[in-house]
Formats: C-alpha cells, structure tokens, sequence
C-alpha cells in the first residue's frame, strides 16, 4: 500500500537502481504506465481485502473482535450483581398524638405548669411534640416542650412512653428556660443559664445535658457547657431572667 502515493516506495527503488550514488528521480518519472497500473490494481486489491476483513469482523459475529466484547460483558455481569434495597429505608410513621391532652392528663406536672398552660390565640397552645425511638418500645416515645408566649422560653419539657395502656411520663425537667429535642436515640436537653441582671433574652451561657435509656430509666451519658459572649445584646432587654420553680 506504500506504493500508491508513490514516496516511500519510489525513493528505495530509485536506491536500488542506483547503487546508492547516481541521480534519484521521482516514482512517477522512473516507472512506466503499465507499471503504475499495475501497481495500482495490487493496492487496490489490497484494499478491498481488508475492507471484507473489517466487515467481517463487525457484523458476522465470528472475529475476535465480537467475542473479546462479549466476554468483557459477562465479566462485568458477575462482577456487579444488583444491589437489593434495604428493608430499613425510609423514614418510618408515627401515629399522631395531642401533646395537650397528654400534659392535662399528666399526674407529674407541676401546678405551675398547669397554670401556664394555657392558649397564646385561640386554641394555639404553645408547645412543641417530637416522635422518635428514645426507650425501644414498640411504637414512637414523644417528647414535648411547653414555652412562653411571649418570648418562647421552655417552662417544661417531658418524655411519654407508649405503653399498651396508654402513655406514661417517664422524664420531665421544668428548669427555667429548658428544651429538650431527640438525636440518633439520645435525649439532649438544653438548659439556659443566667447569672445576676441577665436579660432574659441574653442568658451567661447554657448546659447540653445527653440522656441515654439504660435499665429501664434515663441516666446521663454526657454534658457540656457554653459561655456566651458578654458583649453580644449587653444593655438590651429589661426582662429578668426567670425564676426557678419552688417545691411543690
């Protein structure tokens, strides 16, 4: 196939005829007509020759090439099974509850909560309700925090464990200023702290207490304790801090 552009080919045959020191021609000037015909029916049978061979190759399913990309793809198959989906996925459902009727029913509340309890605007209490696995019983414990109106300050915060006789309260913190939320099956609560003249929008700092269920109760597992900066807020806000609750 060198031989139809008529370069290489012509170059080392002018060599050959002239021993290497006479005058080189040109492929086209030192061959005759017939010769180049001839020359350029064997190119282009050469041609037609690897054109079948690469069609052969591609559509009858019988050249190396077909085989080598058939065996690729069953190693690949073997290699990367289909993953199955997990059981566990997803989130899972939580049968609603009224944290309201929970708290009035609620023997281990105190009497000052009770009496804060009470609508912000028409019958919009304020309170929040959070389900989650906190005790492994067979259906999701609920954590409720009861708050101000006003300024939203936690008053009390309480864990209900559904039994198969209802719901019984086996937490309840009701520090000023406490909030309680669940995080991959602990009980963290947060408990604002206030030193003398804090405002009540700008305690000292805070307390993150983490609870774990172990024997039947909650038991402290972790604690840690934040300093707020002094200089954030400082002059702002006449309310005082809230009291802490007396003994009933």
């Amino acid at each position: 196939m060198r031989g139809i552009d008529g370069g290489p080919d012509g170059e080392a045959d002018g060599e050959r005829r002239g021993g290497g020191g006479g005058e080189r021609l040109t492929a086209g000037r030192r061959r005759s007509r017939r010769t180049v015909r001839a020359a350029g029916a064997t190119a282009t049978a050469g041609l037609v020759a690897v054109g079948l061979s690469l069609a052969a190759c591609s559509t009858g399913g019988t050249g190396s090439r077909d085989e080598g990309a058939a065996r690729t793809d069953e190693v690949a198959s073997a290699a990367s099974p289909t993953p199955s989906p997990s059981a566990t996925a997803g989130p899972q459902s939580a049968k609603r509850v009224d944290p309201i009727e929970l708290l009035k029913a609620d023997p281990k509340l105190s009497e000052r909560v009770k009496a804060d309890l009470k609508p912000c605007a028409a019958d919009s209490y304020p309170v929040d309700a959070s389900y989650g696995n906190l005790t492994n019983a067979p259906a999701p414990d609920v954590v409720v925090n009861v708050m101000t109106c006003g300024d939203g300050i936690g008053i009390g915060t309480y864990v209900y464990r559904n039994l198969s006789d209802g719901y019984e309260n086996v937490f309840a913190a009701e520090d000023g200023a406490v909030y309680a939320t669940i995080d991959r099956g602990d009980l963290v609560v947060t408990k604002q702290v206030y030193a003398k003249g804090d405002p009540v929008a700008y305690p000292s700092g805070e307390d993150v207490i983490t609870y774990r269920w172990t024997g039947g109760g909650f038991t402290q597992h972790d604690w840690v304790h934040n300093d707020y900066s002094r200089s954030v807020g400082e002059g702002q806000g006449l309310e005082p801090a809230p009291s802490e609750p007396h003994a009933d």
